[in-house]
């Protein structure tokens, strides 16, 4: 029950962050899409995770509600600490490095071996980089990676 009214809550607020984002416009135009194009893709991500689980069958957690302990409430903490780290090390390290570290972060968070956190968190990263700077042109800081850029 817990995940279902947190899934209700969250795609609330997406509903209304994307609200939000899609009046947005910048003075100037700096890439084809606009500067809503990052936002609203997450949000529609995230949307689509809290509408998977609003809708999954019960019987997935066979009757039982997991409880709401220690062990959860630090998972939630480390998320949300993991959340803060990468909106602080975005502009400073870059997006590449900056989701690499999220990406491992959260990977271990859920049981992930190191190397399978260091694979998934890299090709998080590199997938959404070549998505959002390649295909859609929408730029990102690179950090320490910018004297790689030619």
């Amino acid at each position: 029950m817990h995940d279902r009214i947190f899934a209700g809550i969250t795609l609330l607020l997406c509903c209304v962050l994307a609200f939000l984002a899609w009046g947005y416009s910048a003075s100037f135009s700096y890439e084809p899409v606009g500067p809503k194009a990052f936002p609203l893709l997450l949000l529609l991500l995230i949307a689509f995770g809290c509408v998977q689980l609003l809708l999954k069958p019960s019987s997935d957690t066979h009757g039982e509600e997991p409880p709401l302990n220690r062990e959860v409430m630090f998972k939630a903490l480390a998320f949300l600490g993991l959340m803060i780290g990468y909106a602080v090390l975005f502009e400073t390290l870059g997006f590449i490095p900056a989701s690499v570290l999220f990406g491992i972060g959260m990977a271990r968070l859920y049981g992930g071996s190191w190397l399978q956190s260091l694979i998934s968190g890299v090709v998080l990263a590199l997938g959404l980089y070549l998505l959002f700077d390649r295909a859609l042109a929408v730029p990102l800081p690179l950090g320490i990676l910018a004297t790689l850029e030619s």
